[in-house]
């Protein structure tokens, strides 16, 4: 199992599963991260702490431990 914020930066990945209840899940959709979505990642901060996204053609910023709730393929 690989997630997020395992990912390299510049690479593309794609969603298979999203882990994690309630609140913290429901944000993370909101944010548009669902099952077959496409993630690319454009930066990462030096303690990994926010990750730069673009996600629908969006640049969202992610905490780390939300990412980790993100199963990628």
């Amino acid at each position: 199992m690989k997630t997020l914020n395992q990912a390299a930066v510049g690479e593309t990945v794609t969603v298979s599963k999203l882990l994690g209840e309630g609140p913290t899940k429901r944000r993370i959709m909101d944010m548009g991260i669902t099952k077959g979505v496409g993630i690319y990642i454009r930066k990462v901060a030096p303690l990994g702490d926010p990750m730069e996204l673009t996600v629908r053609g969006y640049e969202l910023s992610l905490r780390k431990a939300d990412a980790e709730m993100i199963e990628i393929q």
